[in-house]
């Protein structure tokens, strides 16, 4: 994984959030030019609307930190059709196996 990246596994919860935007924030410290950071969520067991809400707060938190740009790796095909849903499928690029 390249340096800006973020890895997200396991059941991601509401209350989960708060956490892994922090780390986010620590990963842009001190990378201001930094322009994508990836977001590795081929661990996470359940794609869910809490999942769906990280990723929402996560790139807000990677343009408002470090005006980079979130970009999901491994995600699956349940996950973008819930970004889809909600209208987030434009706002944040997806990575497939073949784009790697």
């Amino acid at each position: 994984m390249p340096p800006n990246a973020l890895v997200v596994t396991g059941r991601v919860t509401r209350a989960d959030v708060p956490g892994l935007c922090a780390e986010l924030e620590a990963l842009l410290t001190g990378r201001p030019d930094a322009a994508v950071v990836d977001c590795d969520v081929g661990g996470v067991t359940h794609a869910d609307l809490a999942l769906v809400e990280a990723i929402a707060r996560l790139g807000l938190v990677a343009r408002r930190t470090g005006r980079a740009r979130l970009r999901l790796r491994h995600a699956s095909a349940e996950l973008g059709v819930l970004l889809d849903l909600v209208g987030l499928a434009d706002v944040v690029a997806h990575l497939r196996p073949d784009e790697e």
